[in-house]
């Protein structure tokens, strides 16, 4: 009896390109790999550390303390009728937020250039799970908020139920930029030195440690080219009520800027992904 060799016939199939609505699905369908790469990223950042994650509380409660002292208690600057903790401590949230969201997107595909070198999926995962790993630090930072109204024995007012709204617009200018810097960081290595700079810097020049009310009336619009500011504004006009005031044509600039960070950022890392394999 003859043996028989029974052979499966496997049908190979090479697609020219998959469409945006194609890759759009792809995003959802890799939702488990998401789910990886955040949780994964979350217990790397604190793992074998003594606090954990309580370091995403320190930080920004020192950076509170030190901006109150400068600026609430030496300088005397206006606290727009608020305990100037809470004044710091509510542009604090947003801008920690969008810096640690700057840093962790430009290293996100470099961090993953064996994952993303060998296997098919959606690019655009990787950055966007740095951005919700720095929206979970975001969150527990929120604590020391609650405990400083609670210190200060300070009720919000009702504008405290548009506090969703802003937050989508700190994920949109976080997301825009960080898409921005993962692209370029993959083409151009001196990324990795420009963007501490740039977080830096962008302390400096954001109302974090004061009120953009000082700035002088002629200068706000200018001012407010820095899309952060509509951003850090729309923070203290929610949580602080009361003398807070929000600066309209300066906030529309800053949200048209957020928007076309956020549209152009998304077409740049697209137009970008299809030569992240062989670049990085």
């Amino acid at each position: 009896m003859s043996n028989t060799k029974i052979v499966a016939k496997q049908e190979l199939v090479i697609e020219a390109g998959r469409t945006e609505q194609q890759y759009w699905k792809d995003i959802w369908r890799y939702r488990e790999l998401f789910y990886f790469l955040a949780w994964r990223d979350i217990l790397v950042r604190y793992k074998q550390t003594a606090i954990g994650i309580a370091w995403a509380l320190i930080r920004p409660f020192l950076t509170m303390v030190v901006f109150s002292v400068v600026f609430g208690q030496l300088a005397k600057l206006p606290s727009q009728g608020a305990p100037y903790p809470i004044l710091v401590f509510s542009a604090m949230l947003p801008w920690q937020f969008f810096a640690n969201s700057l840093s962790e997107c430009s290293n996100s595909l470099i961090g993953n250039a064996n994952l993303i070198s060998k296997v098919y999926f959606p690019r655009l995962i990787v950055p966007t799970s740095a951005v919700v790993v720095s929206f979970v630090d975001f969150m527990v930072s929120g604590i020391i908020l609650l405990g400083l109204m609670a210190w200060y024995n300070f009720v919000p007012t009702w504008r405290i139920v548009t506090l969703p709204f802003f937050i989508a617009i700190a994920f949109a200018a976080s997301m825009g930029a960080g898409l921005w810097l993962a692209s370029l960081n993959v083409k151009y290595r001196d990324f990795r030195y420009i963007v501490p700079f740039i977080v830096q810097f962008g302390l400096y020049i954001s109302p974090v440690g004061f009120s953009s009310t000082i700035v002088p009336k002629q200068w706000r619009l200018l001012y407010s080219l820095n899309p952060i500011v509509g951003v850090i504004d729309g923070f203290r006009w929610a949580i602080l009520g009361g003398e807070s005031n929000l600066y309209l044509p300066g906030f529309l600039l800053s949200l048209g800027l957020v928007f076309l960070l956020f549209i152009s950022g998304i077409w740049y890392f697209r137009k970008m992904e299809r030569t992240f394999a062989d670049v990085i």
